[in-house]
């Protein structure tokens, strides 16, 4: 049986928006994915009374749609994360490093709308552990980005990954994003308005001056 299996009138099994269906889909898979969606939302333009079949605007949306959702919006449920270059801490370095902004575009898990703004990662490597490569923070942040998330819950998936891998001594994710399901859309709130989140673990969430020069250098990189 398939990954989408649309002959049979069983269930899919449910699966949380914003987690890692459990395995990488093969091309195949993809390729199905694709496919059901977009005849999904063909449907779904039928009601919506939009003609996606003689309209010269719409008339390929529904496919195009579907590759945005299966190939870019949702990609990080369906491929593993990033792998991670790491680099032996020789000198045993133990300050803290900081690296940002990190853009980061995600939908809302609510009304399927854009979040967009940045991260800041603050990491406090253990001395004799392992650094890893700085290019990688950006992949990873994209990596958990590219799902139907809620703010609340990418800041925690970002640093949960990076402990798992890096093993730190401390760490600090910090998102700083615009919500267009607030902004485009409901109360309609200037495209300012801007929600920030914090996540500390290790020395940077028990000792509160280690906190405080992360958020002062986040700051300054925000301004």
């Amino acid at each position: 049986m398939s990954l989408i299996d649309l002959s049979s009138n069983a269930p899919l099994q449910p699966r949380v928006a914003n987690q890692y269906v459990g395995s990488p889909l093969t091309e195949k898979q993809r390729d199905e994915m694709r496919r059901a969606a977009a005849s999904k939302i063909e449907e779904l333009f039928d009601i919506l009374m939009i003609d996606h079949r003689n309209d010269h605007n719409t008339r390929e949306t529904p496919l195009r749609v579907a590759r945005m959702l299966v190939d870019e919006t949702l990609r990080g449920r369906y491929a593993a994360p990033p792998r991670v270059t790491e680099f032996l801490n020789i000198n045993g370095f133990d300050q803290m490093i900081v690296t940002g902004p990190l853009d980061l575009r995600s939908t809302c898990a609510h009304h399927l709308m854009p979040i967009y703004g940045h991260a800041i990662i603050g990491v406090i490597p253990s001395a004799t552990g392992k650094i890893i490569g700085l290019s990688k923070y950006d992949r990873i942040v994209n990596h958990f980005a590219s799902r139907l998330q809620i703010q609340e819950e990418l800041v925690a998936q970002i640093e949960d990954h990076l402990v798992e891998v890096t093993k730190p001594d401390g760490l600090a994710v910090r998102i700083n994003a615009v919500h267009m399901c607030k902004c485009h859309r409901g109360v309609k709130s200037a495209s300012g308005s801007r929600m920030i989140t914090n996540s500390f673990y290790g020395s940077l969430k028990s000792d509160g001056r280690l906190r405080s020069e992360f958020i002062q250098q986040a700051v300054a990189l925000e301004a």
